[in-house]
């Protein structure tokens, strides 16, 4: 990887177009170097590590959490020393990351998970999305929206909120603790209030922009007429009592009774289909991970309708390049990166969808054979037009965590209310957003991902789990919507390719690739746009501007990583959470 450049400037358009310009003089910033006295750290300042990691790995025996917040972090630690498996640490902090992370979480969201099983010696997938409303068609839908896009925001796009049946799902199969102790961290917080930290203070602030007009937002979330800045303490009765109904009730106190009448009569009101009906009809569903060997590793993501299997179609076609050998080459190694996530995202956009609906030939998309014909299609120019292969013709929030436990026992989960806070749709006392999941349906008749009653949508967010010859190693994610099968894909290459450790696997500077074709419809004819972060320097922008992409630096696009490995030499987890969250892992 190449050293992280100690300025990066904030404006990405003037960014662009000077370095554009720098290109043609034949020069780059780099040439000019220096910092300023008094500046901050820089590389280099760290005693042992890569220059770029912020911290070092954590180190624990017993059990590990790794969370975007740090009081989440430590209550999964809390179950687990009270004699809590993973799944209970889990849950627990999922619904402490509800309560103080609303912008990327809830109960108004989804759940995905794969859990590894010591006992079985399995890994085992969980799928906890929801599905559209029953009683709204595609006919109706298409009539509502005439643009032929579903909105981002509103009642429409909201569809059954799978995250509470996920949870005693999981909680049924692997819990050690009762339900109640497991939430009951959360309650008190939502009752006594917490400090709301700096990078979530920001989202949030953002997402009551949009949202702030919504019945009943304000007055959840902006409680003094504008939303809590860093360090002010928040809190929320009203989740309080939902999280006890579901506490004393499970499942059926919230898909069943006055939870999901009032989400029902909220939604109606609001214009919108989803009913309490809707939310009695749900289930979520135990699914078999898929999974390809990577240089003696083993990937594995939750089949559709996520998109995690596009981390695997990334990683097919680059095992055809000598990756290790690119380490200081970046320029290249970027080039190939994303022309596979360009071909990848084609096949997303063509084949991903809800099996119930369509079935996506994954052992086809996932072949060697087939890997050959797409790595052939790359070329030394970024490509424009990418179409999809197959034997067919033809920005979101998330939170991630990750935890294990003195049994082995290890949990990859992701929950998410999709675009940070969700649709805004705030069902009357209930302390929630509803998640607004269902714009990612494509309004166009005949395809895979087409809108359909009890259909459920393309999905973003995705767990990810590291094997080494069937047994368990890594469990982590990189949360932030089509940011994620390049995160996991990144995360790999760092571990396996370029030899860094947890830690710096997840700090190194990232590439973004955005603007490839997508499964509500559009289509790329530009070849999309390269975001670098600021770790990646001038001379590299410059050789990649040559070859035809478009590049910009940016800031908050890159997702956020969070890990656990398992040692099985020293019998030693190792725990990372990166600076671009509030984070922090832990172990005892």
């Amino acid at each position: 990887m190449s050293e992280p450049h100690p300025r990066s400037p904030s404006n990405s358009r003037a960014v662009r177009g000077l370095c554009a310009a720098l290109a043609l003089l034949g020069l780059s910033i780099g040439t000019f170097g220096g910092g300023a006295s008094g500046s901050a750290a820089v590389a280099g300042d760290r005693i042992t590590g890569r220059a770029f990691a912020t911290r070092s790995v954590v180190l624990a025996r017993n059990g590990m959490a790794a969370t975007s917040q740090p009081l989440a972090t430590q209550v999964a630690l809390d179950l687990l020393k009270a004699g809590g498996s993973a799944i209970d640490a889990a849950i627990g902090a999922n619904a402490v990351l509800g309560l103080m992370e609303p912008t990327g979480c809830g109960v108004g969201g989804d759940l995905f998970a794969m859990v590894w099983d010591p006992t079985a010696k399995e890994l085992v997938g969980l799928n906890g999305s929801g599905r559209s409303p029953a009683s709204l068609t595609l006919e109706k839908l298409r009539e509502l929206c005439p643009d032929g896009h579903i909105p981002r925001y509103g009642p429409l796009p909201v569809s059954v909120p799978g995250c509470v049946d996920g949870w005693t799902m999981l909680h049924a199969r692997y819990g050690k603790l009762p339900l109640p102790v497991v939430l009951a961290p959360a309650i008190r917080y939502a009752r006594d209030g917490f400090p709301v930290t700096e990078v979530i203070a920001h989202y949030w602030e953002r997402g009551a922009e949009k949202l702030g007009k919504f019945e009943n937002f304000a007055a959840t979330y902006m409680p003094d007429g504008r939303t809590p800045r860093t360090g002010e303490v928040f809190r929320n009765p009203n989740l309080a009592a939902t999280y006890e109904a579901i506490a004393e009730g499970g499942r059926d106190a919230f898909y069943y009774g006055a939870i999901a009448e009032t989400i029902g009569a909220y939604v109606a009101q609001q214009g919108g289909y989803l009913s309490a009906q809707d939310l009695a009809a749900h289930r979520g569903e135990w699914v078999t991970p898929v999974g390809v060997e990577y240089r003696g590793v083993e990937l594995w993501e939750l089949p559709p309708n996520g998109q995690g299997v596009a981390a695997l179609q990334m990683l097919r076609v680059l095992e055809g390049f000598d990756i290790r050998a690119l380490r200081h080459e970046p320029a290249q190694y970027l080039h190939l990166f994303v022309e596979a996530k360009k071909l990848a995202f084609a096949d997303r956009a063509r084949f991903y969808a809800d099996p119930d609906f369509f079935e996506a030939p994954l052992e086809h998309l996932l072949s060697r054979a087939y890997a050959i014909e797409r790595r052939a299609l790359i070329g030394e120019r970024a490509a424009d037009v990418v179409r999809a292969g197959g034997p067919l013709s033809d920005t979101g929030d998330t939170i991630y965590l990750a935890t294990a436990d003195k049994a082995g026992m290890m949990v990859s989960l992701i929950q998410s209310n999709y675009r940070g806070m969700g649709s805004g749709m705030t069902p009357d006392g209930l302390g929630f957003v509803l998640q607004d999941r269902g714009e990612l349906f494509d309004l166009t008749p005949g395809r895979p991902n087409s809108y359909a009653p009890r259909k459920r949508p393309f999905h973003t967010i995705i767990p990810a789990f590291l094997t080494q010859q069937g047994k368990p190693y890594v469990a982590f994610g990189v949360m932030g919507g089509a940011t994620q099968p390049q995160g996991h894909v990144q995360i790999v290459l760092n571990l396996v390719d370029f030899g860094l450790n947890l830690q710096e696997a997840g700090d190194a500077p990232r590439v973004v690739h955005v603007g490839s074709s997508e499964p509500t419809g559009e289509t790329m004819t530009d070849g999309g746009q390269v975001q670098l972060e600021s770790g990646y320097g001038w001379e590299v922008a410059r050789d990649l501007l040559g070859r035809g992409h478009d590049v910009v630096w940016e800031r908050g696009n890159f997702g956020g990583y969070q890990a656990i490995l398992w040692d099985a030499q020293n019998g030693v987890y190792h725990g990372a959470s990166e600076s671009r969250k509030d984070g922090q892992a832990a172990g005892y």
